[in-house]
């Protein structure tokens, strides 16, 4: 009886899938889950599906830093800051989203990688930087909002239509939530610490002269994706 229950279920998901699919929805959103780096995690559309290029951004964060307190900012699924905690030896990594159903989502899939986990994750709701009064950071690290509202039209139907906008679309340009985790990331940095970003590569060139006038970041530069478009702005909070 327990196999038939079993096969039961699997037939239900895969009916499930399929009609997902059907309706056009992406193959992540359709089975439930999506690889990332040595991690297997859930997503559905409260998250944005986890992409190659933030795989890279978790490398870029791991060649500087793997120690102290990690920060993830708009962290969906819970993407970057479980692969930071189960590859780095960071003493406490935490990820804020505006999004209670994204959060939802992450701490899921925080529990079912508790095992694979070697620094405790927490998750706090609410925008950019507000639920972290009193933290200090080796590592601020994110993947933003970049899209511009109005480029909405060129997106592929499976992402305009299926991924949530608040994780997509940023205001002025697709600039609004850069420019904010820019300017206010030195006031959470500890001296030396980390900050990486994820961006469109339309808007990297932007984000580092953002970061250099801003005037507490030393050692900023902007990293190549694979493709080799301008997809990362790394810096460090100057010693004051």
């Amino acid at each position: 009886l327990a196999s038939q229950f079993v096969l039961a279920e699997r037939a239900e998901d895969a009916r499930r899938a399929a009609a997902l699919r059907l309706a056009g929805a992406p193959f992540a959103y359709a089975v439930g889950v999506a690889p990332f780096r040595h991690l297997t995690l859930h997503v559905d559309e409260r998250v944005l599906i986890p992409r190659q290029e933030t795989e890279q951004l978790v490398e870029e964060v791991l060649a500087r830093a793997t120690h102290g307190v990690a920060i993830d900012i708009g962290t969906g699924s819970g993407a970057i800051a479980l692969a930071l905690a189960s590859e780095g030896h960071f003493d406490r990594v935490i990820g804020t989203d505006v999004s209670r159903g994204a959060l939802a989502v992450a701490e899921g899939n925080a529990a079912q990688l508790m095992e694979r986990l070697r620094a405790p994750v927490e998750f706090r709701q609410g925008a950019l930087f507000a639920p972290l009064a009193g933290v200090r950071a080796r590592v601020v690290v994110s993947n933003p909002p970049y899209i511009a509202h109005d480029e909405a039209g060129a997106l592929p139907g499976s992402v305009r239509d299926w991924e949530p906008p608040v994780a997509l679309f940023g205001a002025s340009g697709g600039m609004a939530a850069i420019s904010s985790i820019i300017r206010q990331a030195p006031d959470v940095l500890e001296p030396g610490g980390l900050l990486a970003l994820e961006l469109d590569s339309r808007r990297a060139s932007l984000a580092a002269e953002l970061a250099l006038a801003h005037g507490r970041y030393r050692d900023v530069s902007v990293r190549l994706d694979l493709a080799g478009r301008e997809r990362f702005l790394i810096a460090r909070r100057k010693d004051e």
